[in-house]
């Protein structure tokens, strides 16, 4: 008889929340998805509501795919959770949020911190100790922000925590974080020892504020009977520790052997390579993997999706009537327009810095350019522009890690977009595979459900039987040797013109 038990991933992004059920086979059994967004309440500032869009999507999503699938709870052998990540969210003694979350490195508010703790710890000495310069991914100088600007919040904080962490606490009632995403609470974490360095941690908060850390694919605990009312989830089922969207979905992805990276097309753009052995980067962000014995290294970029959503709201409406004229989606006549064009948007070059950027610039004043505009330009060429300045900024992540890897596997939203992929892999010079599921993060966190619950020991099943790669997309070498020389073009722009972007920056202060 065939076993029939089924595996629960739901993942938490930046602008939408996904869901699967899958089958111990990888096959996907049902599948759902909310769109939330994210608040801006100044330049800068990005916030999340826990309860409101975090905990809300998990409990809509486990009742609905349970109810879509019309399946028996009970079938459900493990949960897991992923989410966006490193947040800062600050909670009370009841265990309530305090605040919203402020997000990853698309909130640059803590520059100021940053300086503050370089100058207080040591630069040299936060890399020897953590693997990362401290920036605005890091939940360190956020979480002194907090302090310092709102101390009557400050003053009733009993824990500071991450997405994951939370969730998994509504589930289990148990405060911990994996081992991937401890780092990215620089400079509170040693990743040498992966343990919390009390004496740093002190210089901004109490160490018992902190939760304790495991692995990603360890048992967390089992849901309680309040979160099993609230979700529809049978009170017992294990539920994993859990991890970050982005290492979820290079879990979904298949990239866990050395050399292996993947590219996360979504709201930003994130990269991680699987690595023998833990190897720190100045530029990057080096980190534990899922499982001992392997490591990270990681990079990302503050816009990309979101930078092409940005382009469809404010320079799009004429494209958009047309999509719903049509019964298309508009990214998609987008990209038939952009396709349309010749490879360099006619010297056109788009510096996608429009929420400032992550590595390896890691420039919270950096500043989106379009530059080369002439009375020729077309919105297709400006929007082709928007997706060649995403790529350029790929290649550089994939410089600055070193040598060439051995693939490419290109999942998350934007994997969807032929165009996209095209223009990555022609600037690129690299080809890139493409699975065959690219829901993303839910997917992997299934496989890590499947982990905590004991019903697979190594990563065997995952290569073997979840991950079938559906195409490969190979660059084009002539239209590599025009990227090559816009590209050089690119790169001496960030340079020419990031003083003046800082001199902005002061400006809006």
């Amino acid at each position: 008889m065939a076993d029939d038990r089924l595996l629960l991933g739901i993942d938490i992004g930046t602008s939408s929340s996904k869901g699967v059920l899958v089958a111990l086979d990888g096959g996907i059994v049902a599948q759902h998805s909310l769109p939330h967004g994210f608040e801006m309440p100044q330049p800068g500032w990005a916030e999340q509501d826990a309860e409101a869009v975090w905990w809300r999507d998990f409990r809509a999503i486990s009742r609905a795919l349970i109810s879509e699938a019309d399946i028996d709870p009970a079938r459900i052998a493990g949960v897991a959770v992923s989410a966006i990540a490193p947040t800062m969210l600050p909670l009370d003694a009841d265990n309530k949020p305090l605040r919203p979350a402020i997000l990853y490195g698309i909130d640059t508010r803590a520059a100021a911190e940053i300086a503050e703790l370089n100058d207080m710890l040591g630069e040299d000495a936060i890399f020897a100790r953590t693997g990362q310069e401290l920036s605005a991914q890091s939940v360190g100088p956020k979480a002194l922000w907090y302090r310092k600007h709102q101390p009557e919040l400050f003053r009733q904080t009993r824990k500071i925590v991450t997405a994951t962490t939370y969730l998994v606490f509504r589930l289990t009632g148990r405060f911990v974080v994996d081992n991937y995403t401890a780092p990215y609470f620089t400079p509170f974490f040693n990743v040498h020892e992966l343990a919390w360095q009390g004496d740093w941690v002190e210089r901004v908060c109490p160490l018992e504020w902190l939760p304790e850390t495991a692995w990603s694919a360890e048992r967390a605990g089992r849901v309680t009977r309040e979160a099993a009312e609230e979700t529809g989830i049978l009170a017992g089922t294990p539920v994993a520790v859990g991890t970050a969207d982005a290492l979820a979905e290079a879990v979904a992805a298949g990239a866990m052997a050395d050399g292996d990276l993947m590219v996360m097309y979504g709201t930003t753009l994130f990269l991680i390579q699987t690595t023998a052995a833990y190897r720190a980067q100045r530029e990057l962000w080096a980190s534990a993997h899922l499982r001992p014995g392997a490591a990270i290294l990681a990079a990302g970029m503050s816009t990309s999706g979101a930078l092409l959503a940005w382009f469809r709201d404010e320079l799009a409406a004429a494209d958009a009537a047309a999509a719903e004229e049509r019964g298309v989606n508009v990214f998609a006549l987008l990209a038939e327009r952009a396709a349309a064009t010749a490879p360099g948007a006619e010297g056109l070059i788009t510096l996608p810095y429009f929420s400032g950027e992550r590595t390896p610039v890691n420039d919270p004043h950096a500043r989106g350019v379009f530059f080369g505009l002439t009375l020729r330009h077309t919105r297709a060429q400006l929007y082709r522009s928007c997706l060649e300045g995403i790529a350029y900024g790929l290649r550089h992540n994939i410089e600055a890690m070193g040598p060439a890897p051995r693939r490419l596997i290109a999942i998350g939203g934007g994997a969807q977009d032929a165009l996209w992929l095209q223009i990555c892999s022609d600037v690129t010079g690299l080809p890139q595979d493409v699975p065959r599921e690219t829901i993303g993060a839910a997917y992997g966190d299934a496989y890590l459900a499947g982990m905590a619950a004991g019903l697979f020991d190594d990563w065997r099943t995952l290569q073997e039987r979840w991950v079938k790669i559906d195409r490969r997309i190979e660059p084009n070498p002539r239209t590599t040797k025009i990227y090559d020389d816009l590209y050089a073009v690119y790169r001496d722009l960030y340079r020419d013109t990031r003083r003046h972007m800082a001199r902005l920056s002061t400006m809006d202060a």
